[in-house]
């Protein structure tokens, strides 16, 4: 096995012989908002920051000065990267041990995140310790209880989210934030998002989109990626979603390959059945192996689309297999996005997998095309 290290601004792709694959993890720490670092800061390469929020009620005006907007306290920042750091490397132990075999190669990210300090509520139902609590320190139980898979610290979060607004800091949210994002069940990555949000400080309204959109289009590079981000989060929870569907794509034609890549992310946190085929194009048509592979992935596992919208994009990605205008790394990539969305355990023969797609074409999912 052996690594490929991309350039600063690149993710690091991991290969096997020629064929990379598609690293599942979808970091919610990778983003600084305004007022964070310098102009040429690359957040990936900073702990992790205090985001804090953007003031009390978090209503921010499409007019307002960004400073005003942007006025928040400080906390201590927490170090995410020896938490990544060890997910990545038991992701790195997975695909080697699992090599060969049929199972899927890559272990979900909440399989590898352990937190030295339980909660100090053994169920969300402890509703009295809970209303002791904090807003931090509920949302610190509630996330680490749902990543757990408890169904009351989901609902509890969906309940209480409302009034942690402008109340929270980052602190040491931000691995369980990443670790809710990559949950295997939607409905805990839902989760995750209403609680990155409150601890942005953003009101789900139409002023918080306005405000996002100038964020995008900063000159500030932490700025930009984190505006792009952001307005996936609220495009999924129904905020003007088909505007923040058309900016996000209006940037996958940045000409810089981080913001294309960033607006892949914020179009697979959006989730919806109109993010699949800018996100096909992009895996097809980007220059960037790191933006095509994010694309890749935002259509296999990683973000807030349904197995149902998934399985849509299963004829492209058969036609992508053997695409003579496409890469080998490419290629490989639609193969791994076909078994994960597919859960068959093909070889990585174009033939096959048309044949396994037209003797299913016509089912619940697949389309006709």
């Amino acid at each position: 096995m052996r690594f490929k290290r991309k350039r600063r601004s690149e993710v690091t792709l991991l290969l096997f012989g020629a064929n990379p694959r598609l690293v599942m993890i979808m970091d919610a720490s990778s983003h600084i908002p305004p007022g964070q670092g310098g102009q040429n800061a690359d957040p990936r390469l900073q702990p992790t920051p205090d985001y804090g929020t953007l003031g009390p009620g978090s209503d921010v005006n499409a007019g307002a000065s960004r400073s005003a907007a942007t006025d928040r306290p400080t906390a201590r920042p927490v170090r995410l990267g020896p938490i990544i750091a060890i997910a990545v490397g038991g992701c790195l132990a997975a695909l080697v041990a699992g090599a060969g075999s049929a199972r899927p190669f890559l272990p979900r990210i909440t399989d590898l995140f352990s937190f030295a300090n339980p909660p100090v509520v053994s169920s969300a139902k402890d509703l009295r310790q809970l209303n002791r609590m904090r807003p931090q320190k509920q949302a610190e139980v509630l996330l680490e209880l749902a990543v757990a898979n408890s169904d009351e610290a989901r609902d509890q979060i969906f309940e209480r989210v409302d009034g942690w607004r402008g109340k929270l800091k980052w602190g040491q949210l931000a691995p369980l934030f990443t670790a809710a994002l990559n949950a295997k069940d939607l409905r805990v990555r839902e989760a995750g998002i209403e609680a990155e949000l409150a601890a942005y400080g953003l009101a789900k309204n139409s002023s918080a989109v306005d405000y996002l959109v100038l964020e995008a289009e900063s000159s500030d590079h932490a700025q930009k990626i984190w505006g792009l981000w952001a307005l996936g989060l609220l495009g999924n929870r129904g905020v003007e979603t088909d505007r923040v569907v058309q900016i996000l794509t209006s940037h996958l034609k940045d000409s810089d390959e981080d913001s294309r890549r960033w607006a892949v992310e914020g179009l697979a946190l959006v989730g919806t059945t109109p993010t699949i085929a800018p996100l096909l194009q992009t895996m097809h048509d980007d220059p960037s192996p790191s933006v095509r592979e994010r694309a890749a992935c935002s259509l296999a596992e990683s973000g807030m689309l349904t197995p149902e919208q998934r399985l849509t994009a299963v004829p492209q990605l058969v036609s992508y297999s053997d695409d003579p205008s496409l890469d080998a790394q490419t290629h490989a990539w639609a193969f791994q996005a076909l078994g994960d969305i597919t859960q068959q355990r093909l070889p990585n023969d174009s033939a096959a997998w048309r044949n396994w797609y037209e003797n299913r074409r016509g089912s619940q999912g697949f389309s006709s095309q």
